[in-house]
C-alpha cells in the first residue's frame, strides 16, 4: 500500500485532481441512483443535440462520467500513465489546456459524425410518423416499434455518450509524438512496441471500427477526434513557441 501512495505522491496536481474528480463522480453515480433514483449519466452524459435530454453543459460534464468499473479503470489508468509524464514535461497549465481541448474536440467530432449518420434517419421517421417534436413519450414509442430505422432514431436520441476517452486518446497521441521511440509493453500479446507505432496502429483500428461499426456502443470517432485535435494543437504550439502556456 505504501508503494501505491508513494507513487500517487509523485503524480502532478492536474492529473491527480482529474483522477479524484472522475473517481468521485463515479461514486456519485451509485450514490444518486440509490438515494434519489437519479441516473447521473442521463443528466451529465452527452446527448445528441436534437434530443430533448440535451443540455449545453453536457459537452463538458460527459468527460467526467463513466458507464462501468472497467470503463473508468482503463481511462484513469491511461490518464495516470501518460498524463503524469506529459504534465511534468509541459507544466500544469499547458497540460490542462491540452486535456480539455482534446476532450471538447473529441465531443465535437463525435457530435458531427453522429449528426451525419442520424439526420437522414431522423428525417425519414419525421415524415413517416408525422412527428413535429421529440419528447420522452415519442422516443419510447420509437424504441418499442418493430421498425429498425425508428429504433435507430430512438436509441440515438435516448442513449448518452460518457467517458474521458476522447481526452485520453489525445494524451496517447501526445505521448507518441513527444516520445516516439519509447517502448511500451502490450498486454495482448505481451510484446514491446515503440510508442509511435502503437499510436498509429491504435488510430488505424479506431478509424476502421468507426467506419465499419457506426452503430456500436463505442464512440470511435470521439477517440479519433481527441487524437486529431491533439495533433493540431501540438503542431500549433510548435509553430507558435512564443505562446508557451
Amino acid at each position: 500500500m505504501s508503494t501505491f501512495f508513494d507513487r500517487m505522491g509523485t503524480t502532478p496536481p492536474v492529473v491527480k485532481n482529474l483522477l479524484i474528480i472522475n473517481g468521485l463522480m463515479f461514486l456519485g453515480l451509485f450514490g444518486f441512483e440509490s438515494a434519489f433514483g437519479i441516473d447521473l449519466n442521463r443528466v451529465l452524459g452527452l446527448f445528441y443535440f436534437k434530443s430533448p435530454y440535451f443540455e449545453p453543459y453536457q459537452i463538458v460534464t460527459h468527460m467526467f462520467m463513466h458507464g462501468s468499473i472497467t470503463h473508468i479503470f482503463f481511462n484513469m489508468f491511461a490518464l495516470w500513465m501518460f498524463g503524469r509524464v506529459l504534465e511534468q514535461v509541459w507544466g500544469s497549465k499547458r497540460f490542462l489546456i491540452y486535456y480539455f481541448a482534446t476532450g471538447l474536440g473529441a465531443a465535437s467530432l463525435h457530435m458531427l459524425v453522429n449528426h451525419i449518420t442520424l439526420a437522414p434517419a431522423l428525417k425519414q421517421v419525421i415524415e413517416a410518423y408525422g412527428i413535429e417534436n421529440f419528447d420522452e413519450t415519442t422516443i419510447n414509442q420509437l424504441l418499442n416499434t418493430g421498425t429498425l430505422i425508428a429504433q435507430k432514431v430512438g436509441i440515438g436520441l435516448y442513449v448518452p455518450t460518457v467517458g474521458a476517452s476522447g481526452a485520453v486518446f489525445g494524451l496517447l497521441l501526445a505521448f507518441g509524438m513527444l516520445f516516439p521511440n519509447t517502448r511500451l509493453m502490450l498486454l495482448f500479446p505481451p510484446i514491446p512496441i515503440k510508442a509511435k507505432y502503437f499510436v498509429m496502429g491504435y488510430g488505424a483500428i479506431e478509424l476502421y471500427l468507426g467506419l465499419t461499426q457506426p452503430g456500436s456502443n463505442v464512440a470511435h470517432f470521439a477517440h479519433l477526434g481527441g487524437m486529431l485535435f491533439g495533433f493540431l494543437l501540438i503542431k500549433y504550439w510548435k509553430t507558435n513557441s512564443s505562446n508557451f502556456y
